[in-house]
């Protein structure tokens, strides 16, 4: 039976409100402390074409380390698996812009969605590419089916300049060996992916390709194979919301992929893209009201990978 998500999408808005007063916004990226945390909005792509939508679902609001999805998949579909010479697979259980391993680990990050990790696969892109980070927009633009997904050059400059802790993380990686082009310009790229802005109905559609198997639902076009396509749900299950993914997968069941600006975009493999925007943070930098939101979701529509 299809479920009313609809029905199922208000239930949710109104359940949440309470929770909207409750995170915390990103304050770290000043240009990010600005949002107001009562925004809330959510969006359901089903594969077959159709779109459910609530709230602020048609709002623009900054991706932040969503784009680090985007960027691996842009990544894994030109380079394959030579990338994981470069950067793990693992969990990290360490906050997502740690030092600390990434010195212990002699350079080479846990995994993609950590900043060490991104910023490895920034820079391969920077190698492969003039601009990495024009090449993540085009492809962005080009698996929302919207030409006018932009980034923010507002929030790029903000985090660009509070950026010391990535420069350190570039720097560390560079000494290691794991790092092949200027720090300055890939953490100039990095700082302008991240601020790559889109609805929660542009996201839901833009990563829909990763719930049909690694093709574009309404017109085939393959970016990933179908086994690569599992390996990205894989890493977005055990990797894709920050050092919370084992709590995120038992209350939610589904590969995820968060950001600090409040979004966070999970999939039904077979079925749907969902996304939820809520500014809010809790204390693992995921949306606070958004992870209730999945939760809830997964719940009334018992639509879930487990």
């Amino acid at each position: 039976m299809t479920p009313d998500y609809s029905a199922i999408l208000n239930t949710i808005y109104a359940e949440i409100q309470p929770l909207l007063s409750e995170g915390e916004v990103a304050s770290y990226i000043p240009q990010l402390s600005t949002i107001s945390p009562q925004h809330f909005g959510m969006a359901v792509y089903c594969l077959d074409g159709r779109t459910f939508a609530v709230g602020d679902a048609h709002q623009k609001f900054s991706l932040q380390s969503i784009t680090k999805l985007f960027a691996l998949a842009l990544a894994f579909s030109r380079e394959g698996d030579s990338i994981w010479t470069r950067v793990g697979r693992e969990p990290s259980g360490n906050p997502f812009n740690s030092l600390v391993q990434l010195e212990y680990e002699r350079g080479k990050p846990r995994n993609p969605f950590i900043n060490a990790g991104a910023l490895v696969i920034s820079d391969i892109l920077s190698t492969r590419f003039v601009q990495s980070d024009i090449a993540v927009l085009q492809f962005a633009r080009m698996i929302a089916d919207e030409p006018n997904i932009d980034f923010d050059t507002t929030v790029a400059q903000s985090e660009h300049e509070t950026a010391h802790r990535n420069y350190a993380i570039a720097h560390l990686m560079k000494d290691f060996g794991n790092f092949h082009n200027p720090v300055r310009t890939v953490i100039e790229s990095y700082c302008r992916q991240c601020s790559i802005t889109m609805t929660c109905a542009e996201l839901a559609k833009a990563g829909s390709f990763l719930a049909q198997h690694g093709s574009i639902p309404w017109n085939g076009t393959q970016i990933l194979d179908a086994s690569s396509a599992k390996r990205m749900n894989a890493l977005m299950l055990t990797c894709g919301t920050y050092d919370a993914a084992g709590d995120f997968a038992y209350r939610v069941g589904l590969p995820a992929k968060s950001g600090v600006g409040g979004g966070i975009l999970a999939l039904v493999p077979g079925d749907l893209a969902v996304a939820v925007w809520s500014p809010g943070l809790d204390t693992t930098g995921n949306s606070l009201a958004g992870t209730y939101a999945l939760e809830r979701f997964t719940t009334l529509t018992a639509r879930s990978i487990f």
